[in-house]
């Protein structure tokens, strides 16, 4: 203490000042004697010299009378500070400052500057030391609650001093640090702006049919094609929770059915909008409370912008996962597109319930259109996660006039009116975070009006594999059936004969992550008996996709 007196009279005569304040409040009693003996042996600043102690003013002179003055009167005129709670201020040296300091040095309970040292020689006022005693006290508590045998007793013992003398600073800390928390949240419920977030994303996709035959027999000629998809969505946000989401598109590379002459092999990320840019999806999402997810949509939503497809991998919509469009989702999801609603409630973090109905023709006021008089579909969803790892899926599609846009083309039904109801069962399982096993099954009793019923199935069994060979890769191994015509007895559907045979459907992809915005996936899609008919050679697609977003 006696050396930062000296200090502070050779530099600054205000310093001086707020050391007589500091006299007067009992916290020096020793004579002038000891004080000068003390600065001139422990002094460690440059000593002034003769032509700098001329320029010291007459108030300094003044002020050093002062001290004199009051170190010459009797240490009792002043009581002297025993309790913490009586100092107006902590000051290096004074046992609260050191005892801390000491805590601090040995269970590293504050790193206060970025080269990670204490500098506990600033003093500080009395919430400010309140603060660091609580960060001490937080340190402590969480080394008792790992049982490291750290602490002893007379530090418990310490801590438990040093609290109750700065109890009043503690309380007051705890209580603006809670009244912060909550005026922060309340910032956070209330204090949002209107928002609008542009994202997108373009594929480059190329293609080409290898060998195989159409599905009337004949040889398909080896034409490489290669194109685009392109999507700029708008995301609006009113409220930080809600998103209405406007999605402009074009599209550049053509179905390959008009090869093949059947839906089976198709690509996710075709299109025949020839890059004229369309409005696409537009929809407006909102919850309700916190377990109640809410989907209107005003064009061109699908099953999957409600519910839970079950195949999280897979389902990347065509820019990622599956290359095909029967991989990327199971078919009876295809069925349920347009305009309309859906609503997405979890009961509780494992089981949740998703229903919508959507209509291709809502906004089309002529006979046989519109919200209810035209094409729609209505699905029911329930998906349960017995565990983190895996996820199952039950499924109810009705739907009229809509189609597969998978499978055979007995299976779709193409050109006829019909009413469907389809039924699926979904599963997923990370059986490790390198490799998630998956499938479906689909069953669809569709009725032609006025002309007889029929019944497709469908079924796949996937794998994916993320992160093989890099983190943000995905390798993707798909096998399954497209949909089948198993029974009918419609005159119209193939003269009344089933699809005399089994096509399987084999693909493999692998993704490639670029960059956190480039992905890179080559794949390969095998169709045997295409069409579902033996007579017809095997198809083989090849593919190269690369996908841009941003």
């Amino acid at each position: 203490m006696y050396q930062i007196l000296q200090n502070r009279l050779r530099v600054s005569p205000v310093v001086a000042i707020a050391f007589l304040l500091f006299v007067v409040s009992g916290e020096v009693s020793a004579t002038e004697k000891s004080v000068t003996r003390g600065l001139e042996e422990n002094s460690t600043e440059p000593t002034l010299t003769q032509s700098q102690a001329v320029e010291v003013t007459d108030s300094t002179s003044s002020v050093l009378e002062q001290i004199n003055h009051y170190n010459n009167q009797e240490a009792d005129d002043f009581g002297q500070v025993t309790n913490v709670s009586q100092l107006a201020d902590v000051q290096p040296g004074d046992w609260a400052y050191e005892a801390l300091r000491s805590l601090v040095e040995r269970y590293g309970a504050i790193a206060g500057y970025p080269d990670g040292t204490f500098r506990g020689n600033r003093s500080m006022t009395r919430y400010e030391f309140a603060a660091g005693l609580q960060r001490a006290l937080d340190q402590i508590q969480t080394l008792i609650a790992r049982n490291e045998n750290l602490v002893t007793q007379e530090d418990l013992a310490t801590l438990q001093r040093l609290r109750q003398g700065f109890i009043l600073e503690l309380t007051l800390l705890r209580a603006d640090v809670d009244a912060l928390t909550a005026r922060t949240r309340e910032l956070e419920l209330t204090q949002f702006s209107s928002t609008t977030k542009l994202d997108g994303e373009v594929i480059f996709g190329l293609a080409s049919i290898v060998d195989g035959e159409d599905a009337e027999g004949n040889d398909i000629d080896t034409v490489t094609t290669f194109g685009h998809r392109t999507r700029l969505n708008l995301e609006t946000s009113f409220t930080g929770r809600d998103i209405l989401r406007t999605r402009l598109q074009a599209e550049g590379l053509s179905s390959l059915e008009s090869r093949t002459l059947t839906p089976e092999g198709e690509l996710a990320f075709t299109g025949e909008t020839d890059s004229d840019v369309q409005l696409d999806e537009l929809l407006y999402s909102f919850p309700i409370g916190s377990r109640t997810q809410v989907v209107i949509a005003a064009n061109a939503a699908g099953a999957e912008d409600f519910a839970n497809t079950v195949n999280p991998y897979l389902d990347g919509d065509g820019a990622s996962g599956a290359l095909s469009r029967f991989g990327t989702r199971p078919s009876i999801y295809y069925l349920v597109k347009g305009a309309g609603v859906g609503v997405r409630h979890a009961f509780s973090d494992n089981v949740e319930l998703s229903l919508g109905y959507l209509a291709g023709d809502a906004g089309n006021p002529e006979a046989g259109a519109g919200l209810f008089n035209g094409s729609y579909g209505a699905l029911a969803q329930l998906v349960v996660q017995p565990s983190e790892r895996l996820s199952l899926g039950l499924t109810y599609v009705h739907a009229y006039n809509n189609y597969l846009g998978t499978g055979s083309n007995n299976a779709n039904l193409l050109g006829l009116s019909a009413l469907s109801n389809s039924y699926g069962v979904e599963a997923s399982f990370e059986i490790s975070p390198q490799f998630v096993l998956g499938g479906w099954a689909g069953y669809t009793q569709a009725r032609v009006i006025d002309q007889g019923d029929a019944s497709i199935w469908n079924w796949a069994v996937t794998a994916a594999f993320p992160d093989l060979g890099k983190t943000g890769n995905l390798a993707g191994i798909i096998i399954g059936m497209e949909p089948k015509v198993t029974d009918s007895d419609n005159p119209l559907v193939n003269l009344g004969i089933d699809n005399p045979s089994t096509s399987l459907h084999l693909e493999a992809f692998y993704q490639y992550k670029l960059t956190d915005n480039i992905t890179i996936t080559p794949g390969v899609i095998w169709l045997t008996a295409p069409d579902h008919n033996s007579v017809n050679d095997d198809v083989v697609i090849g593919t190269v996709r690369t996908t841009f977003s941003f």
